[in-house]
C-alpha cells in the first residue's frame, strides 16, 4: 500500500517518456499557483543535464522550478541529475551513483514542509527503472501522492495507457485520474479514442490538451484539471 503523504499534491507519471509530463505539469503548477498556493515542485530523478557554471542541470527540472518560482535548492528538487538521457537506473551506474528512495522522500519532506500543494513528476513511464531492484512506481508509492497519468495521444496510446493504468492499480497507489495530451499535429479517430480511453479506464480525462496548444483553451483546461485533483490530492 502507498504511504500517506505530508502534504496534498499529485504525482504525474506518463505512458512513456516525450509524452508531454513537463508540459502538462508546468500547466498545472501555474494554475495552482494562480490560485494563491505556495506550490512546491520536485523532478526526483533526472536523465539528461547540461554542465552549468551551478553544476549539472536537467531543463525539465529548471522548467518546474521557474513555474512555480521556487526558492527551493535545486538539489532538493532534483537530488538526482544524472549526465546521460538513458533509463535512471544505467545513467545513475554511469555517474556512480546509486538512487536511494529515503534521500529522495527526506528531500520531498523539506519540500513539503513549506508548501500548499507539491508536484512531483516522474522520469520516463511508471514502470522505469531507478536501481536493478526499483522503479519509478517503488517512489511513487513511498511518497503517498495521488498518480496522475499522462497520455501521450497517438497511435499504440490504448494499449500504454491500459497497462499503465492497470499496473497503477496494482501498485496500491491512488489514482488521480489521466489527461489526453496530443503528441502529433494528425491523430487518426482522436475522439474515438479518448472516448474508448474513457471506458475502458472508466473515468473521462481531467483535461484534453491539443496539439501544441497555447493560450487561454489550454490555461483553461488545466484550471480545471487542478480543480479536480484538488478533490483526490490529500
Amino acid at each position: 500500500m502507498s504511504s500517506v503523504s505530508p502534504v496534498a499534491g499529485v504525482f504525474v507519471t506518463g505512458t512513456d517518456t516525450e509524452i508531454g509530463k513537463t508540459w502538462v505539469s508546468v500547466g498545472l503548477v501555474e494554475a495552482m499557483a494562480a490560485t494563491g498556493q505556495r506550490v512546491g515542485v520536485m523532478k526526483p530523478v533526472a536523465a539528461g543535464a547540461t554542465a552549468t557554471v551551478a553544476g549539472w542541470r536537467n531543463d525539465d527540472a529548471l522548467t518546474l522550478q521557474r513555474a512555480a518560482q521556487s526558492a527551493h535548492p535545486y538539489e532538493w528538487i532534483n537530488p538526482y541529475c544524472l549526465r546521460q538521457p538513458v533509463s535512471p537506473h544505467i545513467a545513475a551506474k554511469i555517474d556512480g551513483v546509486t538512487i536511494d528512495l529515503e534521500h529522495l522522500y527526506a528531500r520531498f519532506r523539506d519540500i513539503a514542509a513549506d508548501s500548499d500543494w507539491l508536484l512531483v513528476e516522474g522520469a520516463g513511464g511508471w514502470l522505469a527503472p531507478l536501481t536493478d531492484a526499483l522503479s519509478m512506481s517503488d517512489l511513487a508509492v513511498r511518497l503517498g501522492l495521488p498518480v496522475l497519468l499522462v497520455v501521450g495521444m497517438r497511435l499504440g496510446c490504448l494499449n500504454h495507457a491500459q497497462l499503465t493504468w492497470q499496473a497503477m492499480a496494482a501498485s496500491g497507489a491512488p489514482r488521480a485520474g489521466w489527461i489526453a495530451n496530443v503528441v502529433a499535429a494528425d491523430v487518426a479517430e482522436l475522439d474515438a479514442q479518448i472516448d474508448t480511453l474513457s471506458r475502458r479506464l472508466d473515468c473521462e480525462p481531467l483535461a484534453r490538451i491539443g496539439w501544441r496548444e497555447q493560450g487561454a483553451a489550454r490555461r483553461a483546461a488545466l484550471a480545471s484539471a487542478v480543480s479536480g485533483l484538488c478533490n483526490v490530492s490529500h
